[in-house]
């Protein structure tokens, strides 16, 4: 089992940042992917950023891309998610997700993840 737990949500307005904390615990050599998901009321969930922590490979969503970067501290078995130029449409809970890389074309989709944080709230006022 993978335990992980999200921090550094919260309320900001439009055009701020915030950085995202996501540690991870337990069996954690059995995860080689690090994804973060969001979720807006009435919409469905999806995927923002993730990281192949085997070599450092990364993706994004188009909606995110030159604004949210994902990144990865081996030593403290931490993933962030630094969100910059943050818009209204960007409020969300997001949640920290931990899988097994499958394809480039499945690093944003749930199938590659087995385990989820208990998410964050973001909320970007305009």
């Amino acid at each position: 089992q993978v335990q992980l737990v999200e921090s550094g949500g919260g309320s900001v307005q439009a055009g701020g940042s915030l950085r995202l904390s996501c540690a991870a615990s337990g069996y954690t050599y059995s995860t080689n992917l690090m994804g973060w998901f969001r979720q807006a009321p009435g919409k469905e969930r999806e995927g923002v950023a993730a990281i192949y922590t085997g070599g450092g490979l990364t993706y994004y969503a188009d909606s995110v891309k030159g604004r949210f970067t994902v990144s990865q501290d081996n030593a403290r078995n931490t993933v962030y998610l630094q969100m910059n130029a943050l818009e209204h449409e960007d409020t969300a809970m997001y949640y920290c997700a931990a899988g097994t890389f499958l394809a480039s074309g499945a690093a944003l989709r749930d199938i590659a993840y087995s385990y989820w944080g208990q998410g964050t709230q973001v909320t970007v006022s305009s």
